[in-house]
């Protein structure tokens, strides 16, 4: 089978193997600015628009990804050599992919190269939505404050440097300052990333600089910006060179970064489009009055429960998280969490079984045809932790509630952050605090509690005399027996859920 390479050109012929796009390519109009343009990106929201482009008749719904950061050079490089097309490769639980190309990137743009294009963009007529997935961390919020940090290096260079700007926070700042000049009506700022309320959230931090920033923008702005809150959902792991080369050889698409995936999806958003809006619903969207006990059960159960199988998996030396929670006493621990500590933090979750929520979570975690990196899933710990597991301990503590879990995984984490497994294996840790993770865990092999001092993950908590006595006891216990042994006590001693 002869290899193509994946573009424009090719096409045709590769629309013989795979799905490809139905549409014009060439006949759709940018209409929404993505910034973030990674594997999420692209197994998501692309994936719901190039849905909706199929049919023929939606021709001003094309994305214009940003590639915001120097690190996003290859990727940028990679889409612009493609002409905006990839491949995504949804691995059924089965053991089958369902493969298909991906067309509804039209533009492609690298900030580092040129920022006023950028702005330009964003400020165009013609587009109506700004979407989001910077992570967790991009949205520079401090949790010890509850505020803007305004003391990050790249926050102080966008206030000087307003042209030529580093940040999400610049750069929206300056396309709306460019709208309002221009007399333009109102644009929507939608975040896709884990964060509760994160539409609200955007908002907040947005209108911080700002007012800093461009002060007289901030009443154009509130009548002029909507920023809907969304949950998200589709695991989405690390492109591997296997993934790469198995698609050569099955399909003989020659794509320099394709997207792979789970089959489940979800997107449930908020109605609070200021200037229209994609049917994103006719192709399995949901359009919700209120996202909050959508996404909260998401980012509890879903992202922490990653984190938690993450923790303890790497400290056992596993790799990826299947083989992490194919692990007996790692998944009752886990299945004894989400249902002893997180469950009632929930509330009433209308329309929503949450027992079939968290079984389905079990088998989407254990499906081995994945093999999410375990490495990918701890990275920027620091950015999760307050937002995926610390609500549920401070919920927890206040209705005088089990915290005894979170403290064990809050522990492994301490010990994690020193560097090596239980085995003596270095891991591989990608965290914007590595280096004061790393101190704070040092400090903390003579006194455990230490290292909630860092204040901007873990708020008061270290104020928490019952969360830091079962933090200290847990620590101790993964030191002296290892993570193992203490978490099948920890699951023999725990009732067991329904």
């Amino acid at each position: 089978m002869e290899n193509l390479k994946l573009n424009n050109k090719n096409l045709s012929q590769i629309a013989e193997r795979v799905a490809t796009p139905k549409y014009d390519r060439s006949a759709i109009k940018t209409g929404i600015v993505h910034v973030g343009i990674g594997g999420f990106h692209r197994a998501h929201e692309a994936f719901y628009t190039n849905q909706l482009l199929q049919d023929g008749t939606v021709k001003d719904l094309g994305i214009c990804g940003v590639a915001l950061l120097d690190f996003d050079t290859k990727i940028y490089n990679t889409l612009k050599e493609q002409d905006g097309l990839y491949t995504l490769i949804v691995k059924e639980l089965d053991g089958t992919h369902t493969t298909q190309v991906i067309g509804s990137i039209v533009e492609c743009l690298f900030a580092p190269e040129n920022p006023i294009k950028v702005i330009e963009k964003m400020a165009s007529p013609e587009v109506k939505i700004i979407t989001l997935t910077i992570t967790e961390g991009g949205y520079n919020y401090n949790e010890a404050t509850k505020e803007f940090d305004f003391t990050n290096p790249l926050i102080i260079h966008d206030l000087e440097y307003p042209q030529a700007p580093k940040t999400i926070f610049g750069y929206l700042t300056q396309a709306l300052k460019l709208r309002k000049e221009q007399g333009l009506k109102g644009i929507t700022i939608q975040s896709c990333d884990n964060i509760q309320g994160n539409g609200h959230m955007m908002q907040k931090m947005l209108l911080s600089y700002v007012a800093k920033a461009e002060p007289s923008l901030v009443t154009w702005m509130e009548t002029n910006v909507s920023f809907p809150n969304a949950m998200v959902d589709r695991i989405t792991p690390v492109t591997s060179a296997e993934d790469i080369a198995n698609l050569k050889e099955n399909t003989g698409i020659d794509d320099a970064w394709p997207v792979v995936c789970e089959p489940f999806k979800q997107w449930v958003i908020e109605d609070n489009f200021i200037a229209g809006r994609p049917a994103w619903e006719t192709v399995g969207a949901q359009f919700v009055p209120n996202v909050e006990p959508y996404e909260k059960m998401k980012l509890s159960l879903l992202n922490a429960g990653h984190s938690v199988i993450g923790l303890l998996g790497a400290l056992m030396g596993y790799n990826t998280i299947d083989e992490a929670v194919h692990n007996t006493n790692i998944r009752t621990f886990l299945n004894n969490y989400m249902h002893i500590e997180v469950t009632p933090t929930l509330g009433d979750l209308e329309g929503i079984n949450l027992n079939d929520y968290k079984q389905s979570l079990l088998e989407r975690f254990g499906n081995i045809n994945i093999k999410d990196q375990i490495d990918r899933i701890c990275s920027e710990t620091s950015a999760k932790y307050p937002i995926f597991i610390l609500p549920t301990i401070n919920s927890q503590l206040k209705a005088n509630g089990s915290i005894k879990l979170a403290a064990f995984v809050t522990a492994a984490w301490a010990i994690y952050s020193l560097g090596k497994d239980e085995k003596g294996k270095e891991l591989n840790i990608k965290d914007a605090l590595k280096q004061e993770l790393h101190k704070q865990a040092i400090t903390a092999t003579q006194t455990p509690s230490s290292f909630l001092e860092i204040d901007a993950v873990f708020g008061d908590l270290k104020t928490e005399k019952t969360f830091v006595e079962a933090y200290t006891t847990a620590y101790n216990d993964i030191v002296n027996r290892g993570v193992e042994a203490c978490i099948k006590e920890y699951n023999s001693n725990t009732i067991k859920p329904n």
